[in-house]
């Protein structure tokens, strides 16, 4: 719902985003875009997707791959095909 009257309490969400383990989890979202921006390849229309999900325990160690957008959110989980 969108904050119409009041205005949005980002303190608030960044907080609880940390107290459930979300931040971390952005962070090394963001590092291994950074990664790909920095060897100078290109990102248009594709996601970062990591050979092993981070929700799952995975990390930026475990590999990435440039995927399209509906591949890589439509594995749920699921191993990438090689």
């Amino acid at each position: 719902m969108p904050y119409t009257k009041s205005e949005r309490p980002y303190k608030k969400e960044y907080k609880k985003q940390k107290e459930r383990g979300e931040h971390s989890d952005r962070m090394e979202r963001q590092r291994a875009r950074r990664k790909y921006d920095k060897k100078g390849i290109s990102r248009k229309g594709k996601d970062v997707s990591h050979n092993k999900m981070l929700s799952r325990g995975g990390s930026n160690k475990d590999g990435t791959r440039l995927e399209s957008a509906s591949k890589n959110r439509s594995r749920n989980g699921k191993k990438p095909k090689k």
